[in-house]
């Protein structure tokens, strides 16, 4: 039984907790609310805890001379390892979590159980100030109540607060499924609380020497899985606001609330240095200026980027200049020859932060654009920009969706225009590119649709599934009319590694047949899980 956290338990719990989550790395793959073959929040904790294993192997002999404390050096150590190695939106979220203990005990003469719950307070603020619009019912609700819980506790007895705070966790994440409505009709826990709850069980068992790890809680009342819309920004707003900000924590806070009465899609992340920190701000706004205006009353604003979110593309195209480039990020062998050939370099699926910004440092450009072509990728694309401007490289992230439009993003590059213009161009053009995925559902669900079974082929348009087949070609040329019935005269279809011979021969010549004057271009993907990848412009 240990009385405090020492740098010894930090090692032995990011071990602990890293085994633990393998174990149970299937099991939380398996918690998605999509009926469609790739969850993967189980294998992105998985990725985002190793990269902290491996920085504190490497590093922990390192212990500064004056400053933080040796459990106060591992817990960074720590927390800059899952920065670097973050996968996904939870992967993010850790790392967050991470540092909020790190910034809470570096410097504690010793951890016990108020150290803790102040630890995990300050777990909670961090990973809350992270998400644009935090969500109850979710690994941000988990990570609260064991705060809430260790704080109740209001004890110096380390392994007791432990036990109460994983206990509350766990308690939390059975209810998520009434606080979230997607997760009550899929009949599953949040998967990112999940892994919270894997993780300080694993702390308790540092803690106590005693396994306390226990099954997955399941919901009340388990009803088939239902597809939700991706999450976004309100379409009221027209521009993407970013800035570094030096300024005070109080400052901050007014220029937060500010911000937040002026749009939407907020995101505020420090670097947790004192009295004044470095922050980097991000907001949807119709006033820009007000919104750059907050921020000059808060402290410096400085590297202010302004990206207009537009309908219609505008045309012109030319070569990259020396002094840019761009990064994408690609799944499947044929879409990075594509990219390839638009001269970016191309980082293969599921990144950490750490490989994004090898890629991004490794352009040698001053400026560069980001790619990230999956929801789940852009909390790492943001991560990575932010640690890129640590290095003096100006970074935007264009937040594509879709390997469909990227390609329309990268059309129209102009190095002729500003840096910023350009970018505002390829968010327009990528932003006027809708995206379609076909896959064949991979388990019984209830959908926006209508029921699917194993096997059904699903086609989701922007996301949520709108149609529901039993043929893979009809389903293709279905979806392509549906989505060509809202206007358009461009239509990229990208083969994935399974799909049948002839299947995007068999949708071009539908096409052909149906709408006469709509351009088709047709590449072999390679991207797994989805045969067929749709873009319509």
């Amino acid at each position: 039984m240990l009385d405090t956290l020492d740098a010894a338990a930090v090692r032995r719990w990011c071990a602990g907790g890293l085994a633990a989550l393998k174990r149970h790395q299937g099991e939380i793959d398996r918690l998605n609310v999509y009926p469609v073959p790739d969850g993967d929040t189980g294998t992105n904790l998985v990725l985002t805890l190793t990269s902290a294993q491996q920085a504190l192997a490497m590093d922990l002999d390192t212990l500064p001379d004056s400053g933080p404390t040796a459990h106060g050096h591992a817990l960074r150590l720590m927390a800059q390892g899952a920065l670097l190695g973050a996968r996904g939106n939870s992967g993010v979220i850790l790392a967050q979590i991470l540092r909020g203990f790190a910034d809470e005990l570096t410097v504690a003469p010793a951890v016990r159980g108020r150290e803790l719950a102040a630890a995990l307070r300050s777990a909670t603020a961090a990973a809350y100030t992270a998400v644009a619009q935090p969500v109850e019912g979710t690994l941000l609700t988990v990570v609260a109540a064991a705060a809430a819980a260790a704080d109740r506790a209001d004890s110096d007895d380390l392994p007791a607060v432990a036990r109460l705070a994983a206990r509350a966790a766990a308690e939390a994440l059975a209810r998520t499924p009434e606080q979230l409505p997607a997760l009550a009709r899929a009949g599953v826990v949040d998967a990112g609380g999940r892994g919270l709850c894997v993780l300080l069980d694993a702390l308790v068992e540092v803690l106590t020497g005693e396994s306390t790890a226990g099954p997955a809680p399941t919901p009340r009342s388990a009803r088939p899985a239902a597809t939700v819309a991706r999450e976004t920004g309100s379409d009221e707003y027209a521009y993407e606001v970013q800035f570094l900000l030096d300024a005070g924590a109080e400052a901050v806070a007014r220029m937060r609330r500010a911000l937040a009465a002026l749009g939407d899609s907020l995101v505020v992340v420090g670097d947790g240095r004192e009295p004044e920190s470095t922050w980097n701000v991000h907001v949807h706004v119709n006033d820009v200026g007000a919104a750059v205006e907050a921020g000059v009353a808060a402290g410096r604003p400085y590297r202010i980027s302004v990206t207009r979110f537009a309908d219609q593309p505008e045309p012109p195209r030319g070569p990259v200049s020396d002094g840019r480039a761009a990064v994408v990020v690609a799944t499947g062998g044929g879409i990075a020859e594509l990219f390839a050939a638009e001269g970016a370099t191309v980082v293969p699926g599921n990144p950490s932060t750490g490989e994004l910004l090898d890629a991004i440092r490794g352009t040698g450009a001053a400026r560069v654009v980001m790619l990230p072509n999956d929801p789940n990728t852009q909390a790492v694309a943001s991560a990575a920009a932010r640690e890129a401007h640590r290095h003096g490289i100006k970074v935007s992230v264009v937040p594509t969706r879709s390997p469909v439009q990227a390609l329309a993003a990268l059309a129209v590059r102009d190095a002729d225009r500003r840096f910023e213009d350009d970018v505002i161009a390829m968010a327009e053009a990528a932003g006027a590119c809708r995206y379609a995925e076909v896959c064949h559902a991979s388990r019984e669900a209830l959908t926006v649709a209508g029921p699917c079974r194993p096997g059904d082929v699903l086609a989701l348009v922007e996301g949520e599934v709108h149609l529901i087949g039993t043929d893979l070609t009809d389903t293709c040329a279905a979806v392509v009319d549906r989505m060509l019935g809202g206007g358009g005269e461009l239509v990229t279809l990208l083969a994935g590694a399974d799909a049948p011979a002839g299947l995007t021969d068999a949708v071009r010549a539908h096409v052909a047949r149906r709408w006469p004057f709509v351009e088709v271009h047709t590449y072999p993907g390679g991207q797994p899980f989805y045969p067929l990848l749709v873009g319509i412009e």
